[in-house]
């Protein structure tokens, strides 16, 4: 389970430019994905071998300067609620602002971990000019220039120190399956139909994360942790419509999960939020079913379901092997068989294949249809197996794994989904030095 880290300051401090100048760090953001709003965003990250994810709260004007301060004001609160760390970021240009001192009042009261970072330093004028944000109360500050990256190093290794280390989860056999999506996609719903009327929960258990709740279910053969993420942990705090808390709650059920229940609503379709949700799922190599919910509310006719499946999958692509189940969870059509379908999406997650079937399947494969010569070079694999990971990774031995290319790499991801049965899980192919 990774850290999450946010964050927060008021529009124009360069907060975007930070985060997408982490994202083209290599050893930095290994994964970054676009956020709900236009300047939100959200990635999975690794610096000096500690993975985190990491949350610009961005900023949006509604109306007048008082509405959105209280915008900003709303999510530097969950922020500092769900994150375990936060950065703070604001303007050498424009000093002190009355801004910052509302979100630095709301920081001194917490005991997390809070980064006061001055951006747009890139200068000795305008370090000494920095000084003036002792006036926070924050203590030292990290002075940075997010257009060229410079001092972010030393923040980002003070930032990994002082992480708290999760705790390991406890080893379950079960299969946890997530319901993720957007507000109002039916999600309480779903979960009610499942386990809220004809009380099938055998034990309610606090999960291993302080915002999710466990229920072990058993119905028709199937058992399973429910994680719940759909009306967990109310707060009077929070706004119904504010998407950013829905965002950070999906972050950590999907990196709690082993297969993620993405709920969608049909009359909105796959839209931005949940292709969103759907890429962390994919990125955290998680196992993915798609519920089209309200399909009650559809007018159809008989290409209605093919051409609404085959435009989630254009927008999923490349992996498009994944599971979609149309569902209206108001007259409880299908609910089961998209548990049925998790199930089986939770097993092709954990199928473990033979050294010696998967070489003696795959090397006709790769002897008929070779890598394509690069720079003259040819490239011979030898010899392939599994490793020994929690989701499918494969390694191909060559003698030179450097240029194989990626459409090859698809190809080999494609033949191995065709005879061993990944719907629904990613897979990913290595190619390593013989």
């Amino acid at each position: 389970m990774s850290n999450i880290v946010a964050i927060v300051g008021r529009p124009n401090v360069g907060k975007s430019t930070f985060f997408n100048r982490l994202i083209q760090r290599r050893e930095a953001i290994v994964d970054a994905t676009s956020g709900v709003t236009r300047d939100r965003h959200y990635g999975k990250s690794d610096w000096n071998g500690r993975e985190f994810s990491v949350i610009d709260t961005g900023g949006y004007v509604k109306g007048s300067d008082d509405v959105f301060e209280a915008e900003i004001d709303k999510q530097v609160e969950i922020a500092i609620d769900e994150a375990d760390a936060i950065i703070f970021m604001v303007d050498v240009e424009s000093g002190v602002t009355g801004m910052d001192e509302d979100v630095a009042k709301l920081l001194r009261k917490v005991s997390k971990p809070v980064f006061l970072v001055v951006n747009k330093v890139d200068n000795a004028k305008r370090a000494e000019n920095a000084v003036e944000f002792y006036s926070l109360g924050l203590g030292d500050y990290f002075t940075i220039a997010s257009i060229n990256g410079s001092g972010t190093g030393d923040l980002l290794d003070a930032l990994v120190d002082a992480l708290p280390e999760k705790e390991i989860e406890e080893e379950t056999e079960l299969p946890r399956f997530a319901v993720v999506g957007r507000p109002n996609a039916g999600k309480s719903s779903f979960i009610n139909a499942l386990i809220g009327e004809d009380r099938y929960i055998v034990t309610d258990v606090a999960g291993t994360t302080r915002d999710s709740i466990d229920t072990k279910y058993n119905r028709f053969g199937f058992e399973f942790n429910l994680v719940d993420t759909a009306g967990i942990r109310k707060k009077s705090k929070v706004k119904e419509d504010l998407e950013f808390y829905s965002v950070m709650r999906s972050v950590r059920a999907i990196e709690h999960s082993d297969v993620c229940l993405v709920v969608l609503d049909a009359t909105r379709g796959f839209d931005g939020q949940v292709q969103n949700i759907f890429w962390l799922a994919e990125r955290n190599r998680k196992g993915i079913v798609i519920l089209v919910n309200k399909w009650d509310l559809v007018e159809k006719d008989t290409k209605t379901t093919k051409e609404f499946e085959k435009h989630i999958r254009e927008q999923m692509e490349p992996f498009t092997d994944v599971p979609i189940v149309f569902i209206s969870v108001l007259n409880k059509q299908r609910i089961y068989k998209a548990i049925e379908t998790a199930v089986e999406v939770y097993n092709n997650r954990n199928k473990k294949i033979k050294t010696s079937k998967l070489n003696e399947i795959m090397l006709p494969i790769i002897e008929n249809y070779p890598p394509p010569a690069y720079k003259g070079k040819f490239v011979k694999i030898k010899y392939i197996m599994q490793l020994p990971t929690p989701q499918p990774q494969f390694a191909f031995f060559c003698n030179l794994p450097q240029y194989v290319r990626d459409g090859y790499k698809r190809f080999l991801e494609n033949k191995l989904r065709e005879h061993f049965d990944f719907h629904g899980v990613p897979v990913s192919v290595y190619m390593r030095k013989k």
